[in-house]
């Protein structure tokens, strides 16, 4: 990792659930993420509706007929939290399901506790 590389925290299952997509669909959410670590923003990567100024971004990609999402946040200074990967199961509409958009919303949270706890122990060591 470069020295200004920002270092990824999975929140929930969110590095599991990506570990089961297919190699290309990998690589390329890999790629968006490794973009967000160096400061950067990967043309794939549009912020999530519903999210507006919480720098919630999801990295969309077909393959073989299927999309995959992966969603993370950059909010957080110094972090690149990944919050949520998912196949998108519905056939009809783009819309992100509303379970998935709760589970974003609670991992959220989560990575915002995160970073104070991390901020004050930093501050504190």
């Amino acid at each position: 990792m470069a020295e200004s590389e920002k270092p990824i925290i999975w929140i929930g299952s969110s590095l599991d659930d990506l570990r089961a997509f297919p190699e290309e669909v990998k690589d390329v959410i890999g790629f968006a993420l490794h973009d967000a670590q160096q400061g950067g923003k990967d043309p794939r990567a549009k912020p999530l509706k519903g999210f507006k100024g919480a720098g919630v971004l999801e990295v969309v990609d077909d393959y073989d007929g299927d999309t995959y999402r992966a969603v993370y946040t950059v909010k957080f200074e110094g972090f690149v939290y990944a919050l949520h990967a998912f196949q998108k199961k519905s056939k009809t509409g783009i819309k992100t399901a509303k379970a998935d958009l709760n589970k974003i919303e609670t991992r959220l949270k989560l990575a915002a506790a995160d970073f104070f706890k991390r901020k004050k122990e930093a501050s504190n060591g």
